[in-house]
């Protein structure tokens, strides 16, 4: 997978499978949270074991922000790519 930041105030992105019904499947990359600089990208290998590898339907990133910023506004944001 690729994971590329456009976001100048996000570092960090948090990876995650799920099924169709939106439940967690357990997998593994080298890092579940990536830190990803502003208009950089990363790659990364997920691994999902064969019992899982039928119901995993989505991987997703999730930005994870850090604490007090001020008064400006943060938004979260939880992006899916489609597996099938």
């Amino acid at each position: 997978m690729k994971l590329f930041n456009k976001r100048e105030d996000v570092e960090f992105y948090e990876v995650g499978v799920f099924t169709k019904d939106w439940n967690p499947i357990p997998f593994v990359t080298d890092y579940k949270i990536m830190k990803v600089d502003y208009l950089k990208s990363v790659k990364f290998d997920v691994y999902i074991n064969s019992s899982n590898k039928d119901k995993a339907e989505y991987i997703c990133s999730l930005s994870k922000l850090r604490g007090n910023r001020g008064t400006k506004t943060m938004v979260a944001t939880k992006i899916c790519s489609r597996f099938k």
